[in-house]
């Protein structure tokens, strides 16, 4: 089979060289912020502050009552079931 593509020159074999080369560069700088633990706990933090915006406020950024009564319900249910079984479990 003969070669089809035309011979390049130096130069442009050089061009091409120094384009991949920073192509690479900026892959690994973004890899390297993507995985930097400073990054993926700021992200975290934000989509875990998503979630509990949306769970607690409406559209229109009015909180919804229900389910903020139903959270503090479990934390107060939560509360009392660990005071009793401590009662239970340690009556020095």
């Amino acid at each position: 089979m003969a070669n089809t593509q035309p011979a390049r020159s130096v130069k442009e074999i050089e061009a091409d060289i120094a384009a991949t080369r920073s192509r690479l560069a900026r892959t690994v700088d973004e890899l390297t912020y993507r995985v930097s633990p400073d990054t993926i706990k700021a992200n975290t933090i934000a989509t875990i502050k998503g979630k509990v915006e949306s769970a607690t406020l409406d559209a229109d950024g009015n909180p919804r009552y229900d389910r903020l009564a139903t959270a503090l319900g479990g934390v107060a249910a939560v509360a009392l079931a660990l005071g009793g079984m401590r009662r239970i479990f340690y009556r020095g």
